[in-house]
């Protein structure tokens, strides 16, 4: 058991580190079925942009045991972006470890989170006032894909543009 002293230490420690990271403009995580990510869970992520002088940087987040049998996850991406009818699909490839096998992101135990930046395509600059609908669905050969336990989007706001021409 922890002293008081170190608990409060890790507490306070805690509380700087979540100050220090940037407020989403958007985020959500689903609980991935018996954390088998399956071809037929496709979680989709609505979120609207209103301010079309910023930046926005979408990330993929994910939640994993250190059992995940891969260095990596491909993923295909259905993206609906304001005013269009059809859907944008694209096949990403998300690096999870380096080469040495080494986890990218935090670990606490044996469960690792990351959130990793990606480009939506060059097409789609989240750029367009409006709703913006992102799926996710597995592209991995292995069905369900095993020890996987959330998936997730977030938004964050970045710099602002130079609206002067």
């Amino acid at each position: 058991m922890l002293p008081i002293r170190s608990a409060l230490f890790i507490v306070v420690l805690s509380c700087f580190w979540m100050a220090c990271q940037p407020v989403p403009h958007y985020q959500k995580v689903e609980a991935v079925p018996q954390n088998g990510w399956s071809y037929n869970f496709r979680p989709v992520f609505t979120f609207d942009i209103t301010d079309s002088t910023a930046q926005y940087q979408p990330y993929f987040i994910i939640r994993h045991s250190q059992a995940y049998p891969y260095n990596n996850i491909w993923l295909w991406l259905y993206i609906k972006t304001p005013g269009d009818t059809a859907t944008h699909k694209a096949r990403i490839n998300i690096t999870l470890a380096e080469p040495s096998g080494k986890w990218l992101g935090r670990g606490v135990g044996a469960i690792y989170e990351q959130r990793m930046p990606v480009s939506l395509g060059d097409s789609i600059d989240l750029s367009r006032p409006g709703t913006y609908q992102v799926g996710m669905e597995q592209n991995m050969r292995l069905n369900p894909l095993p020890e996987i336990m959330h998936i997730g989007m977030r938004v964050e706001k970045a710099t602002l543009r130079n609206t002067r021409k």
